[in-house]
């Protein structure tokens, strides 16, 4: 039973920082730019939440899923 929540963990530590490497991988953070008439910013233009969808970020998504749900399977 402690290794079925070992496995649950690192499933879920797993697709947690799949997520964060598919919203830092697409661009240069430090990409110098002026939006027009304001200051300089470090910020990625036109970012959005389009690095948020599912279907980018599908099998992170599914890793986190598969831990919770061999978790609830353990109780």
């Amino acid at each position: 039973m402690s290794m079925l929540v070992l496995v649950a963990a690192i499933c879920i530590v797993l697709g947690v920082l799949f997520l964060a490497w598919e919203a830092l991988r697409t661009r240069p953070l430090s990409h110098f730019h002026r939006p027009s008439g304001s200051k300089p910013t470090l910020e990625p233009e036109g970012q959005g939440l389009r690095f948020l969808g599912p279907a980018r970020n599908w099998a992170g998504l599914a890793l986190i899923s598969a831990g919770i749900i061999i978790f609830v399977a353990t109780i």
